[in-house]
């Protein structure tokens, strides 16, 4: 199978599953505990049946929208994602660059492999930025600073990973904080020689935003060692004022699943709220992330955009979220399998598929625009 005769984002999975190192892929394509939740927000998608409907003039179709104010091709948008650069060799860069040319937002990771500079000099317009506010206030600082500096258009603050939920595929294949080292991930990778040399030759080996900007921290070691004190279960509502005051621009708060949580996010004022459980990362049993939209847009839809997270493999699957009530969807797991695909153009392929999805569902079920969409769509029988 090529990127040319993939068809939908499972072929561009499978093709991953091929090329990226067993650890890797497994980090991005896995959840946490029983994954339980990371079942859930797929099942609870497929769930939803779409009403078709016939006879409506479709022929002049449009995905375009807007998105916290700015113009998007259609509402998606590639969700910020660690350790991007270890899929495909400065994937970031290369993600970023592929939802440029398409028209949709890309949100680089705190915990990214090319830094905020790196991705600012590879890319001609601005991206969004996430947020882990760490207990060094100073560093997490340093970062909104930085983010400012390259111009980002929106910081998305995750409020979801004050502690860190186990997976256990990736203790299996020793993706611990640092990396454990094992025969058998060493034997993997010296079954994929492309993905090595790319990486070997990619701009770096660690996390971009923390090597050589945390004090007293070399190489990968020391940095993971970091990181892994760094998770602060002090975090509170509180804290989103003193972001507020040194960040100018569009904010948006992701992982929110309760309407309480909902509605004290919006009144933080936020220009977004992102419904997400963190992919079935993080607490397993949590409902799925489209069982959660509906109630939370129902409590402050009206106040703030509602955008949604979790499970998106499909123009179909988008098309069920906005109905529900969301803006638009980000995608993570789907990117990054196009990523590990074929880089750039696995990316790129990965948005065009749900891009002609969706175009095609739209007209499928008599909408002509974005706006058009909405709870009708569901055929609730």
């Amino acid at each position: 199978m090529s990127l040319q005769t993939a068809t939908s984002i499972d072929d561009l999975r499978l093709m991953a599953k091929r090329r990226v190192p067993r650890a890797f892929f497994e980090y991005c394509d896995r959840g946490s505990y029983a994954e339980e939740t990371l079942e859930a927000n797929r099942a609870d998608l497929k769930a939803l049946k779409l009403r078709q409907r016939v006879m409506v003039d479709v022929s002049n179709r449009s995905t375009a929208t807007t998105i916290i104010g700015q113009p998007a091709a259609l509402p998606l948008v590639l969700a910020p994602t660690g350790l991007t650069g270890m899929q495909y060799a400065d994937g970031e860069i290369l993600a970023a660059r592929a939802a440029e040319k398409a028209g949709v937002p890309f949100c680089l990771s705190t915990m990214s492999i090319c830094s905020i500079e790196d991705v600012a000099a590879g890319t001609s317009k601005p991206f969004w930025f996430q947020l882990y506010v760490m207990k060094d206030r100073g560093f997490a600082q340093s970062l909104v600073e930085r983010a400012i500096a390259a111009k980002c258009s929106a910081l998305v603050l995750t409020v979801d990973l004050q502690v860190q939920g186990q997976r256990h595929r990736d203790i299996k294949n020793g993706m611990t904080v640092p990396p454990r080292i094992t025969l058998a991930n060493l034997v993997d990778i010296a079954t994929k020689p492309d993905w090595a040399l790319r990486v070997l030759r990619g701009k770096r080996k660690t996390f971009g935003n923390l090597d050589g900007f945390v004090k007293g921290m070399t190489g990968v070691k020391s940095l993971g060692q970091w990181i892994s004190g760094q998770f602060d279960t002090t975090l509170n509502w509180n804290d989103v004022a003193w972001i507020r005051s040194l960040w100018p621009g569009k904010l948006i708060i992701k992982g929110v699943l309760d309407v309480g949580d909902a509605k004290a996010a919006a009144a933080t004022g936020a220009d977004a709220i992102v419904v997400s459980n963190h992919g079935g990362r993080q607490l397993d049993g949590a409902p799925s992330s489209i069982s959660a939209l509906p109630r939370i847009v129902d409590a402050v839809g009206g106040e703030t955009e509602i955008l949604f997270d979790g499970g998106i493999r499909s123009g179909q699957d988008v098309l069920r979220a906005l109905a529900l009530g969301a803006r638009a969807c980000m995608v993570g797991r789907a990117f990054l399998y196009g990523l590990g695909a074929g880089g750039e153009a696995g990316v790129a392929k990965t948005i065009d598929i749900i891009a002609k999805e969706l175009s095609v569902s739209m007209a499928l079920t008599g909408r002509r625009t974005i706006a058009e969409i909405d709870e009708t769509v569901i055929d609730r029988g």
